[in-house]
């Protein structure tokens, strides 16, 4: 019987174009083979998106600054001809005027407009805070799962190489009869669907990666690995714990509550701007016909309030304060909501893993190259082994799926309190 061999070219020749294409383009300075921490390390330093939050609190620093400056003062002048006529005289000459005005706001005015401007600072330093949080926690799920999809890709290309070597191997014993024909087919067809899934989990692989070299600004084909180690889950606190740091430190709720401060500024902003602004400047004026004559003075203007008094801005501004007043009722609901569900996340995925212990996976490893080496011998049947092989690949994906779940859930958990890594128990439980 003829060997099928392109097939085996043909998948061969595409794993290895989906694992190694990345090799063209390599960053100077940066490993491939890394840490979990490293990669974190990296992401703090590479991600592009950082550099709009530092850029947004130096904008509302600026804007802070030039809430606190008086408008310029402003120059008015007029020039032009002076006729005198009458009672026997009359004269010609030239008439000209000067004067420079400061205007001088309200009383509270700008000191209000500086308190809003702080807000803007405090609002912006507190993205930028609640923005590396969640980066850090983005990093360590991101690292995981280029981790996870490795380890994924690897176990899918370990059994369908193994189910292709075991096709070969069958059909150079030329079996008689219909029972190994047919045994030989069903390893065949085997192949045909494990290579399958080795390719989709080397695309996975190769998604991770763009994903990984994304949020650490690198090359998106970038060569990168992720050092394989225990995956170390803490012990949670209670979900009261859990709650009470949220309420007191969430970035989200402390975000809206300067939102609320803000907003109650600008209506007392509002207010104060029903009273008007005063112009006032010294100014000189001079007529030279039949004398020269010169005027010289102060002068002061301002509008008078008799129809704007500012009550459609003052109404706006109450508005805009029951939102916030709202926004931050909803957020604290919101809030806890997402911390009672990811801390039920994190526990469920915490009790299930650790049933299995740390070398589930290894355990599952051996098993399937046990089954391997028992149907070569003939103490295996095909039905067996097949599903055998089957249940590794589903058992590592499985694992590998809690263990990425639980991180990203233990990620969540410290955004939502604000505190980090500092809201787990210091003792960690090894899964």
């Amino acid at each position: 019987m003829k060997r099928n061999t392109v097939p085996l070219c043909l998948f061969v020749a595409l794993v290895n174009s989906q694992t190694g294409f990345a090799q063209e383009v390599v960053s100077v300075g940066e490993k491939k083979n890394v840490s979990s921490q490293e990669f974190i390390e990296q992401v703090q330093r590479g991600n592009p998106e950082l550099q709009l939050y530092v850029q947004e609190i130096e904008a509302a620093k600026g804007g802070r600054k030039q809430a606190g400056i008086l408008a310029n003062p402003q120059l008015s002048t007029q020039v032009g001809r002076s006729r005198v006529t009458g009672a026997g005289l009359s004269g010609e000459g030239t008439a000209w005027s000067v004067s420079v005005m400061q205007t001088f706001e309200y009383p509270g005015r700008i000191t209000l407009r500086k308190a809003i401007a702080n807000r803007d600072v405090k609002l912006a330093e507190l993205g930028l805070n609640q923005f590396r949080l969640a980066l850090k926690a983005q990093a360590n799920v991101v690292g995981f799962n280029l981790l996870a999809a490795q380890t994924k890709a690897e176990a899918s290309t370990e059994v369908a190489n193994r189910l292709q070597e075991l096709s070969e191997v069958l059909v150079q014993r030329n079996p008689a009869g219909v029972a190994p024909l047919i045994e030989i087919r069903v390893v065949k067809s085997a192949v045909v669907a494990f290579r399958k899934k080795a390719i989709e989990a080397n695309e996975a692989l190769q998604s991770a990666l763009f994903e990984a070299n994304l949020l650490r600004g690198q090359a998106l084909g970038t060569p990168l690995t992720i050092m394989s180690m225990p995956v170390l889950l803490p012990s949670p606190p209670p979900m009261a714990d859990f709650l009470d740091s949220a309420r007191s430190n969430s970035f989200e709720l402390r975000m809206r509550e300067v939102e609320l401060e803000q907003q109650n500024l600008s209506v007392k902003l509002r207010r104060n701007e029903r009273w008007p602004e005063i112009s006032v400047g010294p100014f000189v004026s001079q007529q030279d016909d039949i004398e020269r004559q010169t005027i010289a003075g102060i002068g002061i203007s301002l509008p008078l309030p008799f129809w704007n008094r500012n009550s459609g801005n003052i109404a706006k501004a109450k508005s805009r304060e029951i939102q916030a007043e709202t926004s931050l009722y909803l957020s604290r609901l919101q809030v806890d909501r997402s911390v009672m569900e990811h801390t039920l996340a994190y526990q469920l995925r915490l009790q299930e893993l650790g049933q299995w212990g740390s070398d589930a996976l290894e355990e599952f490893k051996e098993a399937a190259e046990l089954g391997d080496r028992h149907y070569r011998l003939g103490a295996l049947p095909i039905g067996t082994y097949m599903e055998l092989q089957r249940e590794y690949l589903d058992a590592v994906e499985a694992i590998v799926d809690l263990q990425a779940e639980a991180i990203e859930a233990r990620g969540q958990l410290e955004v939502l309190t604000g505190l980090g890594p500092e809201i787990w128990a210091m003792k960690e439980k090894e899964l």
